[in-house]
C-alpha cells in the first residue's frame, strides 16, 4: 500500500508532466508565427528540450515508484512542478509579447500606409523623402525621383463612377509595387499621383525605371466583374515626371519640384511617356518660382514637397 507522501509525489511529478505539455501549445504559435531563421531555430531547440523534460520526468517516475522517502521523496516532485509551472507560464508570455508586438506593428503600417491605393501615405512620404535626400547628400550617392499621374482620371470617374476610379487607384498602386524594387519607396502624393523614390539610382537608371512603370501601367488592364458572367477592362496611361539629385540641389524641394516640371513637361507633350524638365515647356516655367497652369494654381514650396500647381489631368 502506498503511502501518502509517494501518493503526494506522483500526483506532482504528473502535473508537471501536464504543464510542460499545455507549454508545449503557446509554443507551437510562437514558431508558426516566425519566418524561417535563427529565431524560429531557438524556439524549435525549446521545444525539443521541453520534451527532453517530459522525458525525464517520465524516467522519474518510474525508477522512483515505490520507494517511500517521507517528506524528503516530495522535495524532487516539488520542483520538477515549479519548474515546469515557469516553462510554461515563460512560454505564454512570450506569446502574449508576441501577439502584442505585430499589433503594434500592423498598427504602425496602417499608420503610413494609403487604405485606398495600398502605397505609402503622404506624412510617410515626407519623412522618408528628408532622409533619402540627407542620405545621399552626405555619402555622395545618386538619387533619384519619379512623380506618376494617372492620364484623363477625371473622365474614368465621369465616365465609369467613383467606385470604378477607387479600383483604378488601388491598381495603379499594386502595379507600381509590382515594378519597382525592394529598395524604392513609392507613396501617394494626393489625387492620382504616386511618387517613387529610386535610392543609388543615376539620372539614366531613373529614366529606365520610369519608362518600366510606365509600360507596365499601360498594358495592365483593370478586370472589373460587374456581375458573375459579365466582365469589363478598364485601361488607363501614365505620365511621368523625372528627377536626379544635382550637386546644387541645396533641399528636397528642389528636387521635387524639378520632378513637377518634367511631370508637366510629359503632359504637354501628349501624356503617355515619360519626360525630364529638360523640355522647352518645363523651362518655360523658370527656375523655382511659381507657375501658373490650368485650370487650378496653387503655389510652389522650395522647403519640402508640399501643395503645388496642378498638372493637367
Amino acid at each position: 500500500m502506498h503511502s501518502v507522501t509517494e501518493l503526494a509525489a506522483f500526483v506532482l511529478l504528473a502535473a508537471g508532466i501536464i504543464t510542460l505539455a499545455a507549454g508545449l501549445l503557446p509554443l507551437r504559435q510562437i514558431v508558426e508565427q516566425l519566418p524561417p531563421g535563427a529565431t524560429r531555430r531557438i524556439w524549435l531547440l525549446q521545444g525539443a528540450l521541453t520534451v527532453l523534460f517530459i522525458a525525464g520526468y517520465c524516467a522519474y517516475g518510474v525508477v522512483g515508484w515505490g520507494e517511500d522517502r517521507g517528506l524528503v521523496g516530495l522535495i524532487v516532485p516539488a520542483v520538477f512542478f515549479l519548474g515546469a509551472c515557469f516553462v510554461k507560464m515563460n512560454f505564454a508570455q512570450a506569446l502574449r509579447t508576441a501577439l502584442d508586438m505585430r499589433r503594434i506593428a500592423l498598427l504602425e503600417q496602417e499608420n503610413i500606409t494609403d487604405h485606398l491605393t495600398g502605397v505609402y501615405n503622404r506624412r510617410y512620404l515626407q519623412r522618408r523623402l528628408l532622409e533619402e535626400f540627407e542620405r545621399a547628400r552626405r555619402y555622395k550617392v545618386p538619387l533619384a525621383i519619379l512623380l506618376l499621374d494617372i492620364d484623363h482620371f477625371k473622365r474614368i470617374n465621369d465616365e465609369r463612377g467613383h467606385a470604378i476610379g477607387d479600383l483604378a487607384l488601388r491598381h495603379f498602386g499594386t502595379v507600381c509595387l509590382n515594378a519597382v524594387r525592394a529598395s524604392d519607396v513609392v507613396a501617394r502624393y494626393g489625387g492620382e499621383e504616386l511618387l517613387a523614390i529610386a535610392p543609388h539610382t543615376t539620372a539614366s537608371q531613373s529614366l529606365l525605371l520610369a519608362e518600366r512603370l510606365r509600360q507596365r501601367v499601360e498594358s495592365s488592364a483593370l478586370v472589373v466583374e460587374s456581375e458573375p458572367s459579365q466582365r469589363r477592362e478598364v485601361r488607363f496611361t501614365v505620365s511621368v515626371g523625372v528627377a536626379a539629385l544635382q550637386p546644387d540641389d541645396h533641399n528636397c524641394g528642389v528636387l521635387f519640384e524639378r520632378a513637377d516640371r518634367a511631370l508637366y513637361c510629359a503632359k504637354s507633350a501628349g501624356r503617355n511617356r515619360v519626360s525630364t524638365e529638360s523640355c522647352p515647356a518645363a523651362r518655360a516655367l523658370g527656375g523655382d518660382a511659381p507657375a501658373t497652369r490650368s485650370p487650378a494654381t496653387r503655389s510652389q514650396s522650395t522647403r519640402s514637397p508640399t501643395p503645388r500647381p496642378r498638372v493637367p489631368a
